[in-house]
């Protein structure tokens, strides 16, 4: 049988696709690149915002029109699988936790709806840069969050097991392991370990790899501060932190029941600043959150314009169902939202490539990930800073390399 496979979404989504493919292969089933060759089209949904989901549907209804079997699993499965069957009613539903359970549904046999450790099952990987879950689900309750509904409460995988899927990810040839979940700064507090203790363990696998930590929560950041810090230190780890601020008002955050303050954000970025004077910032906000008012606004451009982020990802307030924040009154009107969120992509714009033109003249290893059709090759810094060469190099390989040009959103380097 033969099966297409579309995904969307955030790196946990791209882990359990690689799971399912790695299922599929072991159990003989063909993966083609193309719908029209398929038996099968499964779709990896995303819903985290009201413009995906009408992605997700829209796909939906292309796949519909081809009368092939239809798999349909991420969140979108979880928590909406409702309104998947009113777009495709011949819909087969397959939810995160049944994502090693595909062969059975293929088969028309049961699937049992049961929490697993997916460190168990063999995945595939198709690129350098494997995704490796080492939680699923949240254990805080963001009032915005549909994903928390969709994914369940904290459940911390073994160590051993996240260990075993680096390795079998190092054997297929990937060289970036990308650590994820919803926060991985909460890794192990049901489980009596902690990230700096999976760290630890994981940086002794052997190899020439570097490893990305996925984003965390300031809140979980604060309980445990100094060893997280202290665990970027190992020489695999990019030194590359994504934490999300959401907002510069301490307001707005309480009402998004963010569990920390702008102060304790900021004391957050200074600690690893101290420690990683180069290292890479990334951090989110979401614009038009109800109640926003100019004023609060202005509050997260003034927190911008001093944390300096190397990286904002901006999201205008998508009220997502089934969470309080759909509820909430003072709904910012849509062209103000638009005209916030513009204002804000053009700072952090300006913002993004004046550092990344500070690091002109300055040397680095990159990693070298992908190359395109112009045989322009794709790298990342120590810092997780993407930078492009145009000279020739082997996929996979370290290269020293010097910055010489910048824009907003890459580097350009030479080798020495």
């Amino acid at each position: 049988m033969r099966v297409y496979f579309e995904f969307y979404g955030c790196t946990a989504n791209k882990y359990d696709a690689c799971l399912i493919n790695g299922v599929l292969k072991k159990n003989g089933y063909e993966i083609v690149e193309e719908p029209d060759e398929a038996d099968v089209i499964v779709l990896a949904t995303c819903t985290v915002i009201d413009t995906t989901e009408q992605r997700m549907l829209s796909r939906l209804r292309e796949f519909k029109k081809t009368g092939k079997k239809i798999v349909v699993t991420g969140c979108m499965a979880s928590v909406q699988s409702e309104l998947v069957k009113k777009v495709c009613s011949n819909a087969q539903i397959l939810p995160p936790d049944s994502v090693h359970q595909i062969v059975n549904l293929l088969k028309n046999k049961e699937v049992v709806k049961k929490r697993v450790d997916k460190t168990r099952f063999f995945k595939h990987y198709n690129s350098l840069s494997a995704p490796v879950l080492i939680s699923e689900g949240c254990r805080f309750s963001c009032s915005y969050c549909i994903t928390t509904l969709a994914r369940g409460e904290l459940r911390s995988y073994p160590e051993n097991g996240i260990v075993d899927d680096i390795k079998n990810a190092l054997l297929q040839g990937c060289k970036e392991i990308q650590l994820t979940s919803q926060d991985t700064a909460s890794y192990g507090v049901d489980r009596q370990s902690s990230l700096a203790h999976l760290l630890k363990k994981i940086s002794a696998v052997k190899g020439d790899y570097r490893i990305r930590i996925g984003m965390m929560n300031p809140r979980s950041v604060l309980e445990n501060i100094d060893l997280i810090v202290e665990s970027f230190n190992y020489p695999q780890v990019y030194k590359f932190l994504h934490l999300p601020v959401q907002s510069g008002d301490n307001e707005i955050l309480k009402k998004m029941r963010r569990g920390y303050t702008v102060e304790e954000f900021n004391e957050i970025v200074e600690k690893f600043r101290k420690k990683y004077p180069d290292m890479t910032i990334s951090t989110d906000v979401i614009v038009g959150f109800p109640s926003e008012t100019d004023e609060k606004f202005q509050k997260t451009i003034d927190l911008i314009k001093k944390i300096k982020p190397d990286i904002t990802n901006i999201t205008r307030f998508s009220a997502r169902p089934f969470t309080d924040a759909k509820k909430l009154v003072g709904r910012v009107k849509t062209e103000t939202v638009k005209k916030r969120s513009k204002t804000l992509s053009e700072f952090t714009r300006r913002l993004s490539e004046e550092k990344n033109k500070k690091l002109i003249g300055r040397e680095y290893t990159a990693l070298i990930l992908s190359k395109d059709k112009n045989q322009v090759f794709f790298g990342r810094t120590e810092n997780y800073k993407p930078v492009i060469i145009k000279e020739p190099v082997e996929i996979g390989g370290f290269y020293p390399v010097e910055i010489v040009d910048a824009k907003s959103n890459y580097l350009t380097g030479n080798l020495k």
